[in-house]
């Protein structure tokens, strides 16, 4: 019998471990009520201009499109923004909170025999200072960052860097994600995905490519990968 090849996971970092709507505190002493608001924006245009910048071959790295779209969201907003109170929030997203299932369920991932790695859109010293605080760095081999191609999710370049840089094949690695685009680019790049829809509010876009498999939160993601595709009864 012939021993089964380990399975390859990556995770996307920015909402997916970690909570990009984690500084609504700080916010609110900005916008007040529409700090939940101005932050979903803040997160809108930063995606857009990475997909952007990766469309037109302009790239800056994803600390830029953070900061761009930090300005644009304050001037939608129309709060004018010190350059102090500017990079101390920029300094607070290098330290943002992961979700309350996620240590748990890396826990249990590591522990199935999976080859764990960290895969963003930021930079490798970026995600490396927010798995550290967060204490999860142990459960990852390593951190691939699209800084490496100059290029963004879901560029198909950026998940053939995956699967070169971890040795791994379409079939056994996975794209652990909650960001819509980034389950649709890595299927189409010949990966498996699973989408975590930590809300039933949270949609999948309609496309023609959809998730290999959808989970509502990390504690089950072991049994997700672990029992595709699912055996027919004997």
């Amino acid at each position: 019998m012939n021993k089964a090849i380990t399975k390859t996971i990556a995770f996307d970092v920015y909402g997916t471990l970690i909570d990009t709507h984690g500084l609504i505190e700080m916010l609110e002493h900005h916008v007040g009520v529409n700090a939940f608001v101005f932050s979903q924006l803040w997160r809108q245009k930063q995606l857009e201009y990475s997909f952007r910048r990766g469309l037109m071959k302009k790239y800056r790295d994803f600390s830029v499109c953070t900061a761009q779209a930090l300005e644009y969201t304050s001037l939608s907003f129309g709060v004018s923004l010190t350059q102090m109170e500017t990079q101390t929030l920029l300094d607070a997203y290098q330290v943002l909170p992961i979700f309350e299932d996620v240590a748990e369920g890396l826990e249990l991932v590591k522990n199935a025999g999976f080859r764990l790695y960290a895969f963003s859109n930021g930079k490798a010293t970026d995600i490396a200072q927010l798995l550290k605080e967060s204490n999860i760095s142990r459960f990852f081999i390593d951190i691939i960052s699209v800084d490496e191609v100059q290029s963004f999710k879901p560029d198909p370049i950026v998940y053939q860097h995956f699967l070169r840089k971890s040795n791994a094949s379409g079939s056994n690695a996975w794209m652990v994600s909650s960001n819509p685009f980034d389950v649709i680019g890595a299927v189409s790049a010949g990966m498996q995905s699973v989408w975590v829809q930590r809300s039933p509010k949270l949609l999948m876009d309609p496309w023609e490519i959809a998730p290999t498999v959808t989970i509502n939160g990390f504690g089950d993601l072991v049994h997700a990968i672990s029992n595709y595709p699912k055996k027919s009864p004997c």
